[in-house]
């Protein structure tokens, strides 16, 4: 609104011109704050393409031993065929270097778990103290919530936190998989597994076995699975939490380790230190590029009949 030369003298000059100025100010900040939005907006956009593209590269960890188990390290790309729902795919990435991983140990400490926690707990101690210079572990405890202990680390100690754990509550073991996938795929190493101490009774989770699979098999994650029931546990109630754990190892290309204790826990861990260890990875676009949510099965193969091969067999594509 315009000032009249018959109001002008109700307004000092000082005030005129700090008006001036505050609307200056304040047009200014507008200003800024439409640049920065747009700024945003572009970076929001840049963050979603990078990550549309990252996901369309399925990666393979895969685990190359002879018939007497031994690893075997000098295959060549060639050496290798990918099929998804049968049909070729090309191989675009492959890596048989020792690059470092990042694993999440999982320990259930539900009240199912009173009798084995200590030996739960010397598990993880035990494969903390395995793990290279360049890996890197977080350590995770779930009953009726789950709470991560330890965040990614170089560390090989167990969290002070975790020997004051109590055996309590019930099991959200799908709900500490889904937590510690989604951790891990955010991680830059391509190799990633989880570790999961449990006696595999999932008794509260908010998700199904299966959406704790498919949120591994996005992230890249390999299951490993050690089975913790008391041996007093009656056969039915074992054989139904022996299922779940076979099954989150296989569908992941990982391995399932029945109640060990004492030498046979120390071998289960040199295992899986050893196999992680001694990884090939592979990786490809697919040729079916349809994002419907649909299962793609995997299917690899060997150049040579005297190697076995072991890596997850299948996925989840991606649904827009």
């Amino acid at each position: 609104m315009k000032t009249s030369p018959e109001q002008a003298h109700l307004f000092p000059a000082h005030l005129r011109d700090f008006s001036a100025f505050s609307l200056f100010f304040a047009f200014s900040l507008t200003l800024l704050f439409l640049c920065a939005e747009t700024v945003r907006a572009q970076q929001k956009e840049t963050d979603e393409d990078v990550v549309r593209v990252e996901t369309d590269l399925v990666v393979l960890n895969v685990t190359v031993t002879d018939k007497r188990g031994r690893y075997v390290h000098k295959l060549t790309r060639p050496d290798f065929k990918v099929f998804e729902d049968g049909r070729e795919q090309q191989v675009s990435f492959f890596s048989v270097e020792e690059t470092p991983f990042a694993a999440a140990i999982l320990l259930d400490t539900s009240g199912s778990m009173e009798s084995r926690i200590t030996l739960a707990r010397a598990a993880a101690i035990r494969f903390l103290e395995g793990l290279r210079e360049e890996d890197v572990a977080s350590v995770y405890h779930f009953d009726s919530e789950v709470e991560q202990l330890q965040d990614f680390s170089p560390g090989r100690d167990l969290p002070p936190l975790a020997y004051g754990l109590k055996s309590k509550g019930m099991t959200t073991l799908n709900d500490a998989i889904v937590r510690a996938a989604k951790d891990l795929s955010k991680r830059p190493e391509k190799r990633r597994a989880i570790i999961l101490l449990t006696d595999g009774m999932d008794t509260k989770s908010a998700a199904t076995t299966e959406k704790a699979l498919h949120t591994a098999l996005a992230a890249n994650v390999t299951i490993y699975t050690v089975d913790m029931t008391d041996p007093l546990t009656g056969a039915a109630e074992r054989a139904k939490g022996a299922g779940a754990l076979r099954y989150f190892a296989g569908k992941s290309g990982g391995r399932y380790v029945s109640s060990p204790g004492g030498q046979a826990l120390d071998e289960a861990f040199a295992g899986i230190l050893g196999e992680l260890s001694n990884q090939y990875t592979l990786g490809y676009r697919p040729g079916n590029q349809a994002r419907d949510g649909r299962w793609r099965s995997i299917e690899l193969k060997l150049s040579r009949d005297d190697l076995d091969a072991r890596t997850r067999n299948g996925y989840r594509a991606p649904k827009t």
